[in-house]
């Protein structure tokens, strides 16, 4: 006899999967696994979803709120789909678009195209990401990282330094961070006296 199991995340402390159980259990589950951890956490910090396709055998159905809870991104996503479709598990999410069960023969033709389109999105997500750097690098734009200290103020901050002032003192004189100016080395601010 197959059997339906739910599986319930949420990624906040101000979240809950008791609606997602209830869910899930209206639906014809027979157990639920339910967990608080962020979509991004790695799969050994996910015990309820490493115990849950553990119970599934072959014909049985795993059934999410939303295809999101399988991974975190599209490819884990659709990886998983088509790692679960080979072991004979079908898969469900309430309120559509999935149910292999239901696709039948073509849930093998389903889970490639989308297999393909996550290949064709993150091929596009990396070439704009270049196009993004390459314009912003034309154009002198920002490429990220700590913004640069004002030339003036640091050749302050270096000078300052290098006359015994404490960090708190060049902080107040300059407006810089406290951090920006403990980075300052000492043998930099040595050098100009």
């Amino acid at each position: 006899m197959t059997q339906s199991i739910g599986y319930a995340r949420c990624s906040t402390t101000h979240q809950d999967t008791d609606s997602q159980g209830i869910e899930l259990r209206s639906a014809g589950c027979q157990e639920v696994f339910a967990e608080k951890v962020s979509s991004r956490a790695p799969l050994e910090k996910r015990p309820q979803w490493r115990r849950c396709p553990e119970t599934l055998l072959e014909g049985d159905e795993l059934v999410v709120s939303k295809l999101d809870r399988l991974g975190r991104s599209q490819v884990e996503v659709i990886n998983r789909l088509s790692d679960l479709r080979t072991q004979g598990i079908y898969v469900r999410t309430l309120g559509g678009p999935i149910n292999t069960r239901g696709l039948g023969k073509l849930a093998p033709l389903v889970t490639g195209l989308l297999t393909g389109l996550a290949e064709v999105e993150r091929s596009l997500i990396q070439e704009r990401t270049r196009e993004s750097v390459e314009h912003r690098r034309r154009t002198g734009g920002n490429l990220g990282g700590r913004p640069k200290t004002a030339e003036k103020k640091e050749r302050l901050a270096v000078r300052l330094r290098g006359e015994g002032e404490s960090y708190r003192s060049i902080r107040d004189q300059t407006g810089l961070s406290l951090a920006t100016v403990q980075s300052i080395p000492k043998e930099q601010a040595q050098e100009t006296n």
